[in-house]
């Protein structure tokens, strides 16, 4: 069993940047691929980024590549993606999650656990 929890949300105007952080607990955390993903109101929730266990291979969605990346640090069992330049279109929940498949897969059916979620709101 993983427990996540997200932090870092806000409140952030168009062109700003924010830090999501999510911190894993629980037995092997660190061997978990770990992915952002995000749901606007009325919309279904899409991937946005993620890492292998190991760190070494991120995947992003098109729509943030160089804008938005994600770290993870295994000695810390956390997650991170920084976000820059953000639009409008990405304000949404910004939810954090854990795969036991060790590829970052950008489909949610490929994850087992999910944080709690953090609000993102991007005013214009």
């Amino acid at each position: 069993q993983i427990q996540l929890v997200e932090s870092g949300g806000g409140l952030v105007q168009a062109g700003g940047s924010l830090r999501l952080s999510c911190a894993a607990s629980g037995r092997a955390a660190s061997t978990f691929t770990l992915g952002w993903f995000r749901q606007a109101p009325g919309k279904e929730r899409e991937f946005v980024a993620g890492a292998s266990w190991r760190g070494g291979v991120a995947n992003y969605a098109d729509s943030v590549k160089g804008r938005f990346t994600i770290s993870r640090d295994n000695a810390k069992n956390t997650v991170e993606v920084q976000t820059n330049s953000l639009r409008p279109e990405a304000a949404a929940v910004y939810y954090c999650a854990a795969s036991g498949i060790l590829a970052t897969i950008p489909h949610d059916y490929g994850y087992d656990y999910w944080g709690q979620g953090a609000q993102v709101t991007v005013s214009s």
